[in-house]
Parts: structure tokens; sequence; C-alpha cells
């Protein structure tokens, strides 16, 4: 399966990263990265927070579930 994104391209949800930015995750849902750091703060999309400047990172297999794809277990 694939998503379309803002220049029409489409990418692959195999090809994402396994921690994505507030930007990715933003771009990947149409919506805007304030959003995403709301949903962070209701627990709708935990964030990791990395290094001393607290940068948020989401795993992509809680974006998936969030758009309604299934993955696969490991």
């Amino acid at each position: 399966m694939s998503v379309p994104n803002k220049t029409s391209r489409k990418i692959s949800l195999e090809d994402l990263p396994d921690l994505m930015t507030i930007r990715e995750v933003a771009d990947l849902l149409r919506v805007s990265p304030l959003t995403i750091k709301r949903w962070g703060k209701k627990g709708k999309l935990p964030a990791i927070r990395i290094n001393s400047r607290g940068d948020r990172r989401y795993r992509k297999e809680v974006v998936l579930r969030l758009l309604g794809v299934q993955t696969e277990s490991k």
C-alpha cells in the first residue's frame, strides 16, 4: 500500500523510517505540526523524546495504526 504526498508522488509505507519527525508525520497525515503536538499532549499520538532539547519522534507502527493500516507482527 502507498500513500500520496503533497507532490502526488506515492511513498511506500515500507520506506518510512522507524522513527518519524513531527514534520514527516504531519505531511503523511496532511495536518499541521501543531496538530501532531496537540495529539501527543492528549495521548492520541505518543512521542518519544530524544536528545537534550527533547525533540519528538513518533514510531512508525503507532502512526500507521492511527491511519488504520494493519502492520505485520515480527
